[in-house]
Order: structure tokens, then C-alpha cells, then sequence
């Protein structure tokens, strides 16, 4: 394992920040850690590199006891957070030489290095260019950047993607991919549902400081009751006899929920369980018009919500 955490316990007080957090990171994942804002993320990842002092538990990086002076185990990590941090008086380039540097010492190797990552992040055009001068896009890459250009074998992001336009995160996923085929493994945090399912392997859901599901994205899926979606789209607008057809709807055996909105009637099924049949039964039964009818499946936002009682898409932007 690259990571391995055991019942880590962090107290602020009276406040349980994690607890009995355990955690376990293979090499060569994309390993994605979710959870609502408060849940205990920020804090497992500032416990794992030993910025913080913990209450109980251990917590090993590629098989060593993790310190706060095992600088020969961090030397091989990159840390890239939600909040940008480069100094504003150096470039592109002197600030990805900068951090490099620290692990680094030779020079030639060094820039090396630098020149690859300023390549990597495709900011080639701007290496003369000071922060301030930058799109917020462009920030996150020079980010990203100097948290890797000494090449980690564990990277870890902490939403990286947050206000960025949607070509600089297309690059950024791309390059988190692309370092993953190099041979680094990767944490990564976001409440972006659809860079979580497009780049990870393997992800937990945190809620109040432990882990509460972990596994693929199709196993997470598994775990809920909530099945497809159905939604149906009506003709005319609602009547008393479409709002009478949504409570049959409701009452079906099979149905967990059924809404009314508009024009529009949404039904979730349990798990595994087919409705579409008897929903458009009782819809022609009762001589409801209505046209498009589809049905989808759970989506992590689905398995979120039923774990931790809130939507992920709410905790976007905070």
C-alpha cells in the first residue's frame, strides 16, 4: 500500500474531526476522496503528511512510519491545494524552479524538470508571465506545476478545479491522468461528480470523520436502494388527474418517490427493481398525454445523497 491509515482519531477540543479514520491507498490508483464540507477531508490528508498531530492511530506512507521529520518519505509526495500558493514576485518559471528546488539540488537535472512541467501544463507561452497576469485557469496549471515538477510517486489534489473555465480543467484532468500512467499514484478530492467518475479507480465517501463507503464507482451504486430515475414528460399541463395518477404512482410497490413538477413527473425506483411498465400503464390507464419518457440510472450524486443526506452539487463552490 502507498497509504495506510489506521483508526486515526483528531480532536479540536471537544470537536471529533476524525474518527477512527482508516483509509487504504494502492500504488498506481486514482483514488478519489469524497465528502461533504466539514466531513473530515482536509484534516485526513494535513494527519497523513504529518502537518498535524493526531490523538490515536498510525499512519504509514509506502510502507514507513509517517513523521513530521521523515523527510526522506515527503520528498517523494506532491501536495497541490484547493488554495493557490505560489509567491507573486516570481514568474511562471522561477516559481516551478523554486519549489522544485526544494527537492532538487541539481541544477541542470532541476531545470530539466521545470522545463517538463512548464510543458506538461502547457504554459510555455506565459513562463515569463508574473501570477498577477494570470487567468484563473492558467493559476491552477502553474499550481499543479510546482507541486510536481520533482516528479512524486504520490500526488495528492485538493480540488483542484474549483472557478476554473472549462478548457483549464479538461487540461488539468488530463494531466492527472497522464501522471498516473507515468507510475503516480493519486488522491484526489472533488465535488465534481463527473471528473470523479471520469479519472478515478477507486473512491471513499467521509462523512462526520470516518469513512463510510469505499469501491468502485459501480460498487458504491450497488450499495443504495435508490434505482433508475424515470422521468416523464407530459403534453398538457397537470390536472387534478395527473396529480391523482402520481400518488398511484407513489403507492407502487416498487416506486421509493414520485414528484410532480410542472410538466413533468420524475419517479425513482428501488434498486434493481424495473417500473417503467407499470408507470406507463397507469399513465395510459388514466389517459394522461405525454411524450419523451427515459429513465437513468443512479448517479453518484444518488449514492451521496442517500449516505450523507446531502447533495454533492451543494457543496460545490464552498
Amino acid at each position: 500500500m502507498v497509504v495506510k491509515i489506521d483508526n486515526l482519531v483528531k480532536r479540536y477540543g471537544d470537536l471529533i474531526a476524525l474518527d477512527h479514520f482508516n483509509l487504504e491507498v494502492a500504488e498506481g490508483e486514482i483514488f478519489g476522496l469524497l465528502g461533504p464540507n466539514g466531513s473530515g477531508k482536509t484534516t485526513a490528508i494535513m494527519c497523513m503528511l504529518a502537518l498535524l498531530k493526531f490523538s490515536k492511530g498510525e499512519v504509514s506512507v509506502f510502507g514507513k512510519p509517517m513523521r513530521p521529520d521523515a523527510y526522506d518519505i515527503k520528498r517523494d509526495i506532491g501536495i497541490i491545494m484547493q488554495n493557490v500558493a505560489v509567491y507573486d514576485e516570481l514568474t511562471v518559471f522561477e516559481n516551478i524552479d523554486y519549489f522544485c528546488g526544494l527537492y532538487i539540488l541539481d541544477k541542470k537535472k532541476r531545470r530539466e524538470l521545470v522545463e517538463e512541467a512548464i510543458s506538461f501544463v502547457g504554459l510555455n507561452e506565459f513562463r515569463r508571465f508574473y501570477p498577477r497576469k494570470l487567468s484563473g485557469g492558467l493559476l491552477r496549471r502553474l499550481n499543479i506545476a510546482c507541486g510536481i515538477a520533482h516528479k512524486p510517486k504520490l500526488i495528492i489534489l485538493d480540488e483542484p478545479t474549483v472557478a476554473v473555465d472549462p478548457q483549464s480543467r479538461n487540461k488539468i484532468l488530463e494531466g492527472i491522468v497522464d501522471l498516473n500512467r507515468q507510475g503516480a499514484t493519486v488522491i484526489y478530492t472533488s465535488h465534481y461528480m463527473e471528473e470523479v467518475e471520469q479519472i478515478c479507480t477507486r473512491l471513499a465517501i467521509m462523512d462526520k470523520g470516518k469513512v463510510i463507503a469505499s469501491g468502485s464507482t459501480s460498487e458504491l451504486k450497488s450499495m443504495i436502494r435508490t434505482g433508475e430515475k424515470i422521468t416523464i414528460e407530459l403534453i398538457d399541463e397537470q390536472d387534478t388527474q395527473v396529480v391523482k395518477t402520481v400518488e398511484q404512482i407513489q403507492a407502487l410497490p416498487t416506486i421509493l418517490s414520485a414528484s410532480l413538477n410542472h410538466k413533468t413527473i420524475s419517479a425513482r425506483s428501488e434498486q434493481n427493481r424495473h417500473s417503467l411498465s407499470a408507470v406507463t400503464h397507469l399513465l395510459n390507464e388514466n389517459k394522461i398525454a405525454y411524450g419523451r419518457v427515459y429513465c437513468e440510472l443512479p448517479t453518484l450524486n444518488d449514492v451521496f445523497l442517500e449516505m450523507t443526506g446531502k447533495h454533492l452539487r451543494d457543496q460545490q463552490g464552498v
